[in-house]
């Protein structure tokens, strides 16, 4: 059975965490659908990069995903903390027990949505003040349960990889891994 990935964009988000997660799990063959919150499929990223999502997210909210991903960059994370239907999403994946993750400061969102109480967590160290009713671990990834954050880019390859371990298996994060010599 294939696994499905949902990657949640917004303006500002950023661009090596968003295309590093895309291309990391369509290598393991995991089907990924990019999703805009905004108004239209075409966004810029933080850093320039344009980026064209597959669909909009609230045509989307239908299908069920395994997994619900939000990249980090501080404006694209801002305006997913405050998109409703996201946060619907969020907590329904949370709910179900199916996986939810966020990289840098897309924690930040998924504190606004509540599933991050009583959780450890990663995040960006520059954010992690900001957050409350979670515990801060220092680590580059950490997953509790169906929650997995990272915590900046220099992780993004190591978030993808676990990713991919948490919806496929280790072996063939062990063979992705390979494949990219990391």
């Amino acid at each position: 059975m294939t696994q499905r990935a949902l990657i949640v964009v917004a303006e500002g988000v950023d661009d090596l965490q968003s295309v590093s997660l895309i291309d990391v799990l369509r290598r393991a063959e995991v089907e990924v659908v990019v999703a805009s919150i905004e108004g239209r499929r075409m966004l810029t990223c933080a850093r320039g990069t344009r980026l064209t999502a597959d669909g909009m997210l609230v045509d989307l909210l239908a299908q069920p995903f395994d997994l619900v991903v939000l990249p980090g960059g501080e404006k694209g994370a801002q305006h997913m903390a405050q998109h409703q239907p996201l946060g619907q999403l969020v907590k329904d994946q949370a709910k179900t027990d199916k996986f939810f993750a966020a990289i840098a400061e897309g924690p930040l969102a998924l504190q606004a949505f509540g599933v991050l109480r009583q959780r450890r967590m990663t995040c960006h160290p520059d954010v992690s003040q900001q957050l409350s009713g979670c515990s801060f671990v220092d680590q580059p990834v950490v997953v509790d349960g169906n929650c997995i954050t990272a915590q900046a880019s220099g992780a993004a390859l190591a978030f993808a990889l676990t990713l991919v371990e948490r919806l496929a298996s280790k072996a063939v994060r062990n063979r992705i891994a390979g494949q990219m010599q990391v």
